[in-house]
């Protein structure tokens, strides 16, 4: 057992590059250091992938070492390399086309079709993603107007993640702010509401009794006509002016 766990500092020694790859990764990635096995590849963003069928049971056969070990997390494995780590396929994103171009021998099209593509996956957007996180959701300011250093989002940059139409934080469909009139608009402006209840305070006695009788000023404003004027008008005529 001894003997054992001595070569096995020994092996990881060599596969880490002296006392500081070791102890590094033993402060960061737990288990990592004295976990070996095959490179299989790595991502744009750094992040390694390694494979031992012979020392590991299945589940914990394949893994990722971090290229940033402080700031992981787990969204910020690529799609392509995500179905090989959970076992949807063997393949690594090297030898994508070759297994496509092979399942592709095993479909047997039953009717003519015009189709663009002669497999079942389509069409495919390109991958994007932020300072390597492909989860958009985490891109978001943590206040207002300060950013998120953590994933390295400026200031007064809008975030990242998906919001519906007719979200309010959709910024489509954010209302915007400012003034639904003005009470003195006839006078060049001066009393500005933005809603309802603002333009009721902001009125007068006056203006609110002429907004609740509104019948009674306008009788007030006609000018009182004569009888031979009232005989005229009882008669279907009209009065000059």
């Amino acid at each position: 057992m001894v003997k054992g766990l001595i070569e096995t500092f020994k092996y990881s020694l060599k596969y880490r590059g002296g006392w500081r790859g070791l102890l590094e990764h033993m402060y960061t990635n737990g288990d990592f250091p004295f976990k070996i096995g095959t490179f299989m590849g790595s991502d744009a963003f750094g992040n390694r992938y390694y494979e031992n069928r012979v020392d590991y049971p299945f589940g914990q056969h394949r893994w990722v070492e971090p290229a940033d070990m402080h700031n992981f997390d787990s969204t910020q494995v690529p799609p392509e390399w995500h179905g090989w780590m959970t076992h949807m396929h063997d393949e690594t994103p090297d030898n994508e086309e070759e297994q496509f171009n092979r399942l592709k021998q095993n479909i047997k099209p039953n009717a003519p079709s015009d189709a663009p593509y002669d497999h079942n996956i389509g069409y495919q957007n390109e991958v994007f993603n932020f300072n390597g996180m492909h989860n958009q959701s985490q891109i978001r300011s943590r206040g207002y107007g300060i950013g998120n250093p953590v994933v390295g989002l400026p200031p007064h940059v809008p975030d990242a993640y998906y919001t519906q139409p007719g979200s309010p934080y959709n910024p489509h469909f954010i209302k915007k702010q400012g003034p639904q009139g003005d009470l003195d608009e006839k006078k060049g402006g001066g009393r500005p509401y933005k809603n309802d209840i603002w333009k009721e305070r902001l009125m007068t006695a006056a203006e609110k009794e002429e907004l609740a009788n509104p019948t009674q000023n306008l009788v007030e404003e006609q000018p009182e006509l004569s009888a031979r004027e009232q005989a005229i008008l009882a008669r279907g005529g009209t009065l000059g002016k």
